[in-house]
C-alpha cells in the first residue's frame, strides 16, 4: 500500500459508488496524465457492472478484496447521515493507508472520526464538494469579495433544496469569508408550504433561508424545485447568483435624486447613476444546458476537487492543509444547525416529471413585445 505518492507518477485511484460515481470516473477520465482508475466498488447491482465495464476497469464487491497498491479512493455513497455507509468505508479505506475523497454532506463526528483516522495513519482525507467549483459559483464568490471589499454587506437571502444545504453554506462561507458568528432557527409556517423559512446571521450578517424539504423516497435525486439561489445585498445593490449554473447578476438599487423628484429632470446633478442598467449579468449571458452541465461542467469541478487532493498528497500537509480541515468541520457543524431547524424532511412519493417546452413561453412574451411595438408605432 502506498503511504504517499512520487510526484511523477499517475494516482491509482478506485471509485466507490456507481449512481453519482460516474461522474467521478467521467472526470478521472479527463486527468489520465494524473490518475489511473484501477476499480469500481459497489454493491454488484446491473448499474454496477455496466459502470465498470464502460470504465474498463474491475469491479470489487468487498473492500477487502481491493489491490493493495490502491493510492487513492473516492467515496461517493451516501453517509451515515444519509443513510448510507459511506462514512463507515472511508474509515476502513483509511484505515487500509488509502488516501480518501469523500463526497458530501458529512456528520461532523464522523469527519471528525475520519480526519483522525488519516492523521493515524499519515494519509490525506478531503471532503469534495463540486459546487463550489462550478464557474458560476466561482463567478460569484469572485464577485462578492469584490462587491465586500468596497461595501458591507446588509443581507444574505438564500434559498436551495434540501439535498444541497450544505453547498449552499460552503458556498456562503467561500462568498462572505466568514462564518461566525452563526445563528439560525426555523420560522412559524403552516406545515403544507413546500419552502420552509429559517432566519438567522452569518458571519454577523442578516440570512434568510427557504430551503425545499421534500423528497421523493423513490428518487431521492430529483423533483428539485431549484438548486441554489443567493442574492447578497449591499448599500449600492444586490448581487445575485439566479441557479448555481448562472447566471450571476448585479442589479443597482433604486435611488431616485431629488432633481427628478422635484423638477423631473434626469441630466441634472447626482443622476449618473440613472444611466446604468437595471440589471447587468456578469459573465456569459446565456447559462448551459443541462446536458453540458451534467456531460462536462460536473465532471470538470469534480477534476478540480481531484487536483486539489493530489496537490494535498504530493505537497505541503501542514498549514493549508489544516486550514481546509478546520473549515469541512466548521461548515459541517453548520450544516446540521441547519438541518435540525428543518426538521425530517416530508415524503412526497410518486412524483412525474413534466418538461415544459420553452418554445411555448417564448411565444408568450414574444406577443408581448410585438404588442408593445404596436403601441409605440401608433404614438409615433
Amino acid at each position: 500500500m502506498s503511504l504517499a505518492a512520487d510526484v511523477g507518477r499517475r494516482l491509482r485511484v478506485v471509485v466507490c459508488g456507481s449512481t453519482f460515481g460516474q461522474f467521478y470516473l467521467a472526470a478521472l477520465a479527463g486527468l489520465a496524465d494524473a490518475f489511473e482508475v484501477v476499480g469500481v466498488l459497489a454493491r454488484g447491482s446491473e448499474r454496477s457492472v455496466a459502470c465498470a465495464r464502460r470504465a474498463g476497469v474491475p469491479l470489487y464487491t468487498d473492500p477487502g478484496a481491493l489491490p493493495a497498491d490502491v493510492d487513492v479512493a473516492c467515496v461517493v455513497v451516501r453517509s451515515g447521515m444519509m443513510g448510507g455507509a459511506g462514512s463507515e468505508l472511508a474509515r476502513t479505506l483509511l484505515g487500509r493507508g488509502v488516501h480518501v475523497l469523500q463526497e458530501q454532506p458529512v456528520h461532523h463526528d464522523d469527519l471528525a472520526a475520519c480526519l483522525r483516522e488519516a492523521r493515524r495513519r499519515g494519509v490525506t482525507y478531503r471532503l469534495g464538494d463540486l459546487y463550489v467549483r462550478l464557474p458560476a459559483v466561482r463567478r460569484f464568490i469572485a464577485a462578492t469579495r469584490a462587491l465586500l471589499d468596497r461595501q458591507a454587506p446588509l443581507y444574505v437571502d438564500a434559498a436551495c433544496s434540501v439535498q444541497v444545504a450544505f453547498p449552499l453554506v460552503h458556498i456562503l462561507a467561500e462568498a462572505l469569508g466568514v462564518l461566525r458568528p452563526w445563528r439560525i432557527a426555523a420560522a412559524p409556517g403552516i406545515g403544507e408550504e413546500p419552502f420552509t423559512t429559517l432566519t438567522g446571521a452569518i458571519g454577523g450578517v442578516p440570512l434568510t433561508m427557504r430551503v425545499q424539504n421534500e423528497v421523493d423516497p423513490v428518487d431521492p435525486d430529483n423533483h428539485l424545485h431549484l438548486l441554489h439561489r443567493i442574492t447578497i445585498g449591499t448599500e449600492g445593490g444586490a448581487l445575485t447568483l439566479t441557479d448555481t449554473h448562472g447566471p450571476v447578476t448585479w442589479s443597482p438599487r433604486l435611488h431616485i435624486p431629488d432633481v427628478v423628484k422635484n423638477a423631473f429632470d434626469f441630466t441634472g446633478e447626482r443622476t449618473a447613476h440613472l444611466g446604468e442598467p437595471s440589471t447587468t449579468v456578469l459573465g456569459p449571458q446565456a447559462p448551459p444546458s443541462y446536458r453540458s452541465i451534467l456531460a462536462e461542467i460536473w465532471p470538470a469541478a469534480i477534476g478540480r476537487d481531484l487536483l486539489a487532493l493530489r496537490d494535498a498528497i504530493t505537497g505541503d500537509r501542514t498549514g493549508a492543509a489544516a486550514r481546509t480541515e478546520q473549515l469541512h468541520l466548521t461548515l459541517s457543524r453548520m450544516w446540521q444547525d441547519t438541518t435540525a431547524q428543518l426538521g425530517y424532511p416530508a415524503l412526497r412519493p410518486r412524483r412525474v416529471h413534466r418538461p415544459l417546452n420553452v418554445e411555448d413561453l417564448v411565444a408568450a412574451v414574444a406577443g408581448v413585445e410585438a404588442e408593445a411595438h404596436g403601441v409605440e408605432s401608433g404614438v409615433r
